[in-house]
């Protein structure tokens, strides 16, 4: 090899290039950004609109689909998806991974503008964020005061802290949890209104009318001007109490506090937040949705330093919750395991060699092909995240191999008597091949990861080209700098001694019997091609026989426990099921690792801006890793076990999954399309019918819940047009007297304060108090009662409405039961809906469901590229199609292994352990790549082909166990893995220890006999070549080498 022979006559040359690739993979390290996972999150806009007192089919209707159909042609939305509550529409936009998220926001802006006109005029403004409008927030900040109300911390909140932390890098919006905002709280009493002949109309007109400010224009004098203020706002309860709303029979002027409350209050008074119980407002910090939480995190922890600095007296500020709290306990894991892997790997070398000396040769050589990585990774815009630093520590594995392959074979021919200089250059040409080999069919492995569809190859593309990187670095380094230590280390000294006697006594003993036991084999090659066979079949049954899943349970410290109270329960009533449910939870609080629990969060509605007040949310925040027994799955179960007991509602806890999926949704999400609710609703019923006698599901459920007690007010137009009352004066006072409606505003001391109309409590209690309201005719003036209106029917409709791409939708979602694998119920559930729903149906998968069946076809299909790729790289090689078929014989045989240690580890098919397998194609291949290469020199040295395989698999026994242990240690550390983050690291460990180790055994005996079997007729990548030299150095006409065939055997 030119690289190997010009590196050992030129040492400092090697050097050079060693360094050269360290200085620049350092610089390169420096700069690269840190974050949990890849850049794979789709950018995503979404709209905001909030109706009050608009039910959820007015707000589908009227604001919802208006919305859709104004977004929906916007370049480049792969998802459509909204949700229609009572008072809210939700409208979220999900973007492919090439459109710019800026661009989109104003894209989206632009088509909301155009249609604004055309929503009510009711409705508040849509508000547009670059966010997904139900992520979860990846911080929150508590504020306590101990000389501050809820109301007074909120203002100073809202005043001097949520815009500076909303200037933050990455972040998208900041809101106040548990907020009780200043407001002007009119609570108009109806039986005062009625008997000074009002209505409410005539309070919001004088609101309207008085509580202005208006511009007077200005005095100008021969040298002075004067700009004019008319003072007509109202600033104070005070000046609202005073405000004259109208006069009295006898002409006397009535007054607003005569026939209402007024006074400062919380402007929405249904939401309670509580921290371990007690009140507390929080600010919830929200990233853009391609911001890196790492950063955000850090740069949020940066401002409240500052922030802390201007807190008034009494005032604290700390940090609740803190999701990079996981990410970055999960890369220091991956760190360690770094670590460790390199610790171990440089053990098993030594024990091999029994050298110290020796060692230190892939002890230098590993680092630097590591650290080079990083250039490549620079290059292509990549990060330092826990993915890539589990490429590093599989690399470590990896690149040592190479090292160990030329050291191994410069190592033997010293050991044999050859001068150290001389071994270094023949021992590092013989071996060059090979090494080539095995890096490009490792390359050839690795590329294909990015061709995975989906999130999941944007995540693992990454994965792929870092060990692609370290692979091809490590190749370059063994051939440079490695034959370079050789031909310096090893001179001038004999080896065996010592340790290093023993070691390759114990070798030459294992050598010898290995030649022994293979001897015998190859008499009998066929059996061994026969029990290969019969491997890779039971292989397939027990790929069968094992649970599928997308992703496994993984402890991130913190999860979910959502309660749902019985539709049209009341804040007072939800709050109380809620208590109850803190208590199942704080019961897990205390001293200990057997109380794992370190606080909670509550927050009544569950969601924001909810105006549904039976739900609820309680975040559940666990001690660190190793300060507690029991993982998140273990407490959530107990926790679970108590909440079971709560009578009245649905309570339960929900954990995350690897990957970042879970933590609020079900693992099983089908949604039913179709053309309107009435046919959703009957399929919906049919569906959940089947799903609750399926055993592979729990708690079947839908999103559609038409339980929630409505009253359908209906009012006799005929009447109403008689009376000279408009149906407009009939809403409004209903909206007004039962709901709550911003009238106007009024300022405080530099900011804008909502005034709110609603009727007293005590007048908005049975449906009698619908009927004694009044309204003016605009015939008479006369009080007309609205009991002549309207008349009153009590039913049960929806909550909220959904919609899926622009249809009309209803999901369908389940837990797993204890055992079963999503793979296995999505099966069974689809079976159920080909057998119950009729074609009209439009059967779509949202959540997890949804990233299972895209990612799991298309690793199989990297699978077989990657096979495919092997194959044609080696096949390219060894200028044959046969060695290869040989070659790859050890792939069913690894992955076997692997299928193996999954069942014997309780494992699963899962994103990770089929990236593992993948790998495995090239990790197993590379040792039938060291034989057959070997086998095919000895035959082109002379030796028949049975003494040539047997020769070739004595020689690379110690270099195949080598390399294969190192690989097995290196990935050891993933397989041990332990905190957090360990569920994710443990499936490509078990499926590299198992398959490695399985597969270097096995390929030892059936490599040989497979290339005895059917390899007889092939020829070296030189046979053509060697013949061509032959006939161009022939006499003319001598006829010489007429008789060969120059295209060779394949």
């Amino acid at each position: 090899m030119i690289l190997s022979d010009l590196s050992v006559r030129r040492p400092v040359f090697a050097t050079v290039i060693s360094l050269l690739l360290v200085i620049l993979g350092l610089a390169a390290m420096m700069r690269l950004p840190v974050r949990q996972y890849p850049d794979v999150d789709r950018p995503v806009v979404s709209v905001e609109v909030t109706y009050r007192g608009a039910s959820a089919e007015v707000v589908e209707t009227k604001v919802t689909q208006v919305i859709e159909d104004a977004v929906a042609g916007i370049e480049g939305v792969e998802k459509l998806t909204s949700s229609s509550a009572d008072e809210r529409a939700d409208i979220r936009l999900e973007f492919n991974m090439e459109r710019d998220i800026d661009a989109a926001a104003n894209d989206v802006r632009d088509r909301v503008s155009r249609v604004v006109d055309q929503l009510p005029t009711e409705a508040d403004p849509p508000e547009i964020a670059k966010a997904d409008s139900s992520s979860q927030s990846i911080m929150f900040l508590n504020l306590q005061s101990d000389r501050m109300n809820g109301m007074e911390i909120t203002d100073f909140a809202d005043r001097y802290m949520v815009d500076r932390f909303s200037t933050v890098a990455g972040v998208a919006r900041v809101r106040i949890s548990g907020a009780r905002r200043y407001a002007m709280r009119i609570w108009l009493d109806r039986e005062a209104l009625a008997a000074r002949a009002l209505t409410v109309s005539d309070i919001e007109s004088a609101l309207r009318a008085e509580n202005v400010e208006l511009p007077a224009g200005r005095l100008e004098s021969e040298s002075r001007e004067f700009t004019l203020r008319t003072d007509t706002g109202f600033a104070s309860a005070d000046d609202f109490r005073a405000l004259v709303i109208g006069r009295g029979a006898d002409g006397q002027l009535v007054r607003l506090a005569e026939v209402a409350d007024v006074r400062v209050g919380a402007e929405n008074e249904r939401s309670a937040a509580r921290s371990n119980g007690e009140p507390a407002v929080s600010l919830a910090i929200e990233q853009l949705s391609k911001a890196n939480s790492v950063l955000v995190s850090k740069a949020v922890r940066a401002e409240l330093e500052n922030v802390q600095k201007d807190l008034p007296e009494g005032m604290t500020v700390s940090v609740n919750y803190d999701r990079s709290t996981f990410i970055e306990a999960s890369m220091d894991e991956v760190y360690k395991a770094l670590g460790i892997a390199l610790a171990l790997v440089l053990v098993v070398i030594f024990v091999f060699l029994g050298s110290f000396r020796v060692m230190l040769i892939p002890a230098v050589v590993v680092p630097v092909s590591v650290v080079a990585t990083f250039i490549v990774m620079g290059a292509m815009g990549y990060t330092i995240n826990i993915l890539t630093l589990l490429g590093l520590v599989l690399a470590i594995g990896l690149v040592v191999d190479d090292a160990i392959v030329v050291l191994e074979n410069i190592y033997r021919r010293v050991e044999e008597g050859e001068k150290p200089l001389l071994a270094a250059l023949d021992g590092s040409k013989e071996i060059g091949f090979a090494v080539i080999a095995t890096t490009l069919v490792l390359i050839a492995v690795f590329v294909p990861l990015s061709f995975i569809e989906g999130d999941i190859g944007r995540l693992f593309r990454e994965f792929g080209i870092t060990l692609a990187a370290a692979v091809m670095f490590s190749s370059i380094v063994a051939l440079t700098l490695t034959p370079m230590l050789c031909s310096k280390i090893l001179s001038g000294r004999k080896l065996k001694k010592g340790l290093a006697l023993k070691v390759d006594q114990f070798f030459n003993g294992l050598t010898a019997l290995y030649r022994s036991v293979l001897s015998k084999t190859l008499k009998r090659p066929g059996w061994v091609a026969l029990a290969a066979l019969l491997v890779s079949i039971g292989a397939v049954a027990l790929l069968r026989a094992l649970p599928a899943e997308y992703a496994p349970n993984e402890d991130r410290g913190a999860f979910w426990v959502f309660m749902r109270a019985p539709e049209g329960s009341t804040l007072h009533y939800t709050d109380r099921l809620t208590r109850d449910m803190e208590a199942v939870v704080a019961a897990e609080m205390g001293e200990g690792p057997d109380k794992p629990v370190a606080r909670y969060l509550t927050r009544v509605p569950g969601g924001w801006g909810s105006a549904d007040v039976s739900t609820s949310r309680v975040i559940v925040l666990l001690k660190d890793w190793d300060e507690r027994d029991d993982g998140d799955i273990a407490v959530a179960a107990r926790i679970n076990a108590g909440l079971a007991n709560i009578p009245g509602a649905r309570a339960f806890g929900r954990t995350s999954r690897a990957l970042g999926v879970g933590g609020g949704g079900t693992p099983i999400e089908m949604v039913l399309g179709g053309p309107d609710y009435e046919a959703l609703k009957e399929w919906r019923d049919a569906m959940l019918a089947r799903m609750e006698e399926m055993p592979e599901l729990l708690d079947p459920d839908s999103d559609f819940q038409e339980r929630k007690p409505q009253m359908n007010i209906s009012v006799d137009r005929d009447r109403a047009g008689t009376l000279g009352v408009s149906l407009s004066a009939v809403g409004r006072t209903l909206e007004t007297m039962l709901g709550s409606r911003i009238v106007t505003t009024y300022v405080d001391r530099g900011r804008e304060y909502n005034v709110v109309l609603q009727g007293q409590d005590s007048d908005r209690a049975s449906t009698e108090d619908l009927t004694n309201l009044y309204v003016r005719s605009a015939l008479t003036g006369d009080l007309v009662p609205l009991s002549n209106l309207v008349s009153i029917d009590e039913v049960a409709g929806p909550g909220q409405l959904n919609r899926f791409d622009r249809m009309r939708s209803i999901k369908l979602s389940a837990d797993l039961a204890p055992g079963v694998k999503l793979g296995e119920a999505i099966d069974a559930l689809n079976a159920v809906a080909d057998e119950t729903l009729p074609a009209s149906a439009r059967i779509s998968w949202d959540g997890e469901s949804e990233d299972f069946l895209e990612s799991g076809f298309s690793l199989y299909i990297t699978f077989g590229l990657a096979l495919v790729i092997v194959f044609l790289v080696l096949s390219a090689q060894f200028e044959s199609f046969v060695n290869p078929m040989i070659i790859l014989v050890t792939v069913p045989l690894a992955l076997s292994g692997a299928l193996v240690g999954l069942w014997f580890m309780g494992g699963s098919i899962n994103v990770f352990s089929q990236i593992g397998a993948i790998l495995l194609i090239g990790l197993s291949a590379k040792n039938g790549v060291l034989i057959v290469e070997f086998a095919n020199q000895l035959r082109d040295r002379g030796e028949d082909i049975r003494k040539a395989v047997l020769d070739a698999s004595a020689v690379r026994l110690r270099p195949i166990l080598m390399t294969s242990a190192c690989t097995t240690f290196g990935a050891l550390p993933l397989l041990l893995a332990t905190g957090a983050g360990s569920e994710a690291r443990e499936p490509i460990g078990v499926v590299i220890v198992f398959g490695v180790t399985i597969s270097a055994l096995l390929t030892l005996f059936a490599v040989p006999a497979l290339y005895l079997l059917f390899a007889k007729n092939t020829r070296s990548p030189q046979h053509v070549s060697k013949i061509v030299d032959r006939l161009r150095g022939a006499v003319p006409g001598d006829g010489q080498g007429a008789e060969e065939n120059p295209a060779g055997a394949v």
